[in-house]
């Protein structure tokens, strides 16, 4: 069988996508709370976007990006800084057997967002973009 050009094997399971779901909603609700004991970091608005679980569920990484996409590598660090933390926060909350390393990464759908605006908005695009899909629609009609 032949892989998927686009994917390097099987995407997550079930269990990996519902552990993840519960990590986030716990991790956003803990630095909305301020739950945590770092003055730096309870300054900070910071969303989590989504947290992808390793197969094992052992890792978690979670996607963030703070309010106004400002101190980004700041925020990072604060959330590395307080891993242990927020880590036994997450297994209390959670009910999981074993709580999984966290690790924190920018979530850069954002920007990946914005380049593929840039891209569409380029007029040599847009011309493509917009041309009458007719050209070859009308293929099952005789031609006379």
């Amino acid at each position: 069988m032949a892989k998927n050009k686009f994917h390097d094997g099987p995407g997550p399971s079930q269990r990996q996508l519902r552990v993840g779901e519960v990590i986030r909603r716990t991790l956003s609700e803990v630095l909305q709370r301020g739950d945590i004991h770092d003055p730096d970091l309870n300054r900070l608005s910071i969303t989590v976007a989504e947290v992808r679980c390793s197969p094992d569920l052992k890792i978690a990484t979670a996607y963030v990006m703070p309010l106004g996409g400002r101190g980004e590598e700041d925020a990072v660090a604060l959330l590395a800084r307080n891993k242990s933390e927020l880590r036994r926060v997450v297994g209390k909350k959670t009910g999981l057997k074993f709580a999984p390393d966290l690790r924190f990464r920018l979530d850069e759908t954002f920007d990946q967002m914005d380049a593929t605006r840039a891209m569409l908005a380029q007029d040599i695009v847009r011309r493509d973009v917009s041309r009458p899909e007719a050209e070859g629609a009308n293929d099952d009609e005789p031609d006379t």
